[in-house]
């Protein structure tokens, strides 16, 4: 039995565009391992390329997207501040994601480092699961965790009032701070 050739890392850059253009879902890196033949490791190394290459590949809980792929949309944009315990994650994004709103990120004011943001792209309590599950990781820990529990998102959505449900039930249940726009 032939073992699989590795491709190079040009070719593997390739691969990666081209895959993540066609796909309408997430692709993680140990998938493109698995059809490159690298280890996942390799395949964050040619993404952090492409990055620098201007490409527009987002790492997100679910894996990588093609952000070109996104159509132009009508969608609404809010940033809300938030403060709470890691224990209150889940109950938070719930209750966002069952409003009909995306939590396109997570973003902290660090005191050395300055604004730190990472994707996070969940929709539905399944893609909440999943990003949670994460979460709980050995050596994982909460970008919120750096600011006492202080942290941003920007929520999306089709329509303002959605997001304004949301506001007024994090309010509620008292970790909204406020909205920056």
């Amino acid at each position: 039995m032939q073992s699989k050739e590795k491709m190079s890392s040009s070719e593997r850059q390739q691969l990666i565009i081209n895959e993540l253009k066609k796909s309408k879902e997430p692709i993680t890196a140990s998938k493109f391992a698995e059809k490159a033949n690298v280890s996942r490791q390799v395949i964050v190394q040619d993404v952090s390329i492409l990055k620098a290459k201007n490409e527009p590949v987002v790492a997100t809980s679910q894996g990588y997207i093609y952000m070109g792929n996104q159509p132009e949309d009508n969608l609404v944009r809010k940033t809300i501040v938030v403060n709470h315990t890691p224990e209150q994650t889940l109950e938070e994004l719930y209750i966002i994601v069952d409003h009909g709103v995306t939590v396109k990120d997570v973003s902290v004011d660090h005191p050395v480092y300055g604004d730190i943001t990472a994707s996070i792209r969940v929709s539905n309590r399944r893609e909440v699961d999943l990003f949670y599950e994460n979460l709980r990781g050995p050596n994982v820990a909460h970008l919120s965790s750096l600011t006492n529990g202080l942290h941003l998102h920007t929520l999306e959505a089709d329509s303002m009032e959605k997001i304004e449900e949301v506001c007024w039930k994090l309010d509620e249940i008292g970790i909204l701070v406020g909205t920056t726009n």
